[in-house]
């Protein structure tokens, strides 16, 4: 492993900072395999087994299943569109909201995506150190959880230092993909052999998680990774690879994963999702499991390093003379210290927050690129003049969409739905036929094709 990560260093001094510049095309090395095994890997994670937990005894096992295939669609097909401008434009994914947004309107869903990456690298820093404290603790009687937390920190910064093209060609595509997958079909596995899945067949929920509910809570996961998407994939070879590679790999690991934790639900009734510590036990309770597990706990690391990452360089879409590297050591430190202080437990309702965030946010994109842009952004839409100040009519209606995901489905924090009911109205019914992602997409990309009818060259813009 030492080995890996020092060759990835080794390999980045050989390699641009690109910050936010376009990749040139005869510098973009990762084809379709590379794009799908990097997302597939990603969707490998321990914090997916968690949220789908959430989804039962809620949802019925058969509905579970069926919010988990609908959500995981719906939410793959909006990464992989971004993932696919990203390839396109050859620009990361904060930098390619300049065309809908302008430069300094861009600097919102900035400032809300570094938040959100700093959250989740801390996150992913916590339930790593979490892991390896609970296997060394079984035979040392001592977790040593915050030491773990600064060396894993130490191998993410390195890893985020490097950069993605030698994280995915020199560690996740020669052995992290191959070993993890082996640990994660021998945990899916002995679920389907032990567990009575016939009876989970035909058991039924409790009916507390509104089915669209829990395809929103699915959508988030892929959605919280739209902000991300093209960092990584303005390095692919190509539009179509890209989206893909990115497509079938998350969505192979998001139904897989999302699974493994709902059979872990219903075959250990007593584990509470929203107890960290707790669900990794039992899944460190299954024979064999430590092994799997700590497989698993390694193979993380491309989590957090992807935040770090990712935060770096939409700091430099503000701060474009900042060094990256620089930026991801400060990043690193800054999401390791939270790790270390802060109890990270139950994120069900920030999972809600980011899809009320991101959904009606990539509306505005997808509607501004692929329909008023024709599947194309020129160099001058990004980084030219005409690019600055802020078009105000697209933010308005990405609010908008913000605002009618609260209105379909606010969370369960008590004093933000007294909020949203006060100041939006309680709605009389959730609809039927759509959860709050589809509504507030639909809401962001209709507003934002109006806007676009009413000034065609460019929505009106403020400075």
């Amino acid at each position: 492993m030492a080995q890996t990560i020092g060759g990835a260093l080794e390999r980045a001094e050989t390699l641009p900072d690109w910050g936010i510049e376009p990749v040139p095309r005869d510098r973009r090395p990762l084809n379709g395999f590379d794009v799908g095994v990097l997302w597939g890997n990603l969707g490998i994670t321990l914090t997916l087994p968690v949220v789908g937990a959430f989804l039962v005894p809620g949802l019925s096992f058969r509905a579970a299943l069926v919010a988990i295939l609908v959500g995981s669609v719906i939410g793959n097909v909006m990464l992989a569109a971004a993932g696919r401008i990203g390839a396109d434009t050859g620009a990361p994914t904060m930098v390619t909201y300049r065309g809908p947004l302008g430069v300094q309107g861009s600097y919102l869903p900035t400032l809300f995506n570094v938040m959100q990456n700093i959250g989740w690298g801390a996150f992913e820093l916590y339930i790593i150190s979490v892991v390896m404290a609970g296997l060394f603790s079984r035979y040392t009687h001592h977790g040593l959880r915050l030491l773990w937390v600064v060396v894993v920190a130490v191998v993410v910064i390195v890893m985020a230092v490097g950069g993605p093209v030698a994280v995915v060609r020199r560690w996740i595509r020669r052995y992290a993909i191959w070993i993890v997958l082996a640990s994660s079909a021998y945990l899916t596995l002995y679920m389907i052999a032990k567990y009575p899945i016939g009876a989970f067949w035909h058991a039924k929920g409790t009916g507390d998680l509104p089915f669209w509910s829990g395809v929103d809570l699915v959508i988030a996961l892929p959605v919280s990774w739209v902000p991300l998407v093209a960092d990584y994939n303005r390095f692919a070879r190509s539009g179509r690879e890209a989206f893909w590679g990115t497509a079938i790999g998350y969505f192979f690991a998001q139904v897989w994963f999302f699974a493994i934790g709902v059979l872990l639900v219903l075959g250990r009734p007593h584990t509470d999702p929203g107890d960290t510590p707790g669900f990794v036990a039992a899944l460190l309770a299954i024979p064999a499991g430590v092994i799997a597990m700590l497989i698993l706990a390694v193979d993380e690391l491309d989590e957090p390093f992807a935040n770090v990452y990712s935060a770096a360089v939409s700091i430099q879409n503000a701060f474009p003379r900042l060094s990256q590297r620089s930026l991801s050591i400060g990043i690193g430190v800054v999401c390791a210290g939270l790790a270390l202080v802060v109890n990270l437990l139950s994120y069900q309702n920030f999972l809600y927050l980011l899809g009320a965030l991101f959904v009606p946010l990539f509306g505005v994109l997808a509607a501004d690129y692929f329909v008023l842009r024709r599947g194309r952004y020129d160099e001058t839409d990004l980084y030219g003049r005409s690019a600055r100040g802020v078009r105000a009519g697209n933010i308005v209606a990405w609010m908008i969409g913000f605002a009618a995901y609260n209105w379909v489905n606010p969370g369960s924090v008590s004093w933000w739905v007294r909020a949203v009911h006060a100041t939006l109205g309680r709605l009389p019914a959730r609809p039927s036929w759509a959860g709050a992602s589809i509504v507030s997409f639909a809401v962001a990309f209709v507003l934002t094709l109006l806007v676009g009818l009413i000034a065609p060259a460019r929505s009106p813009k403020i400075g």
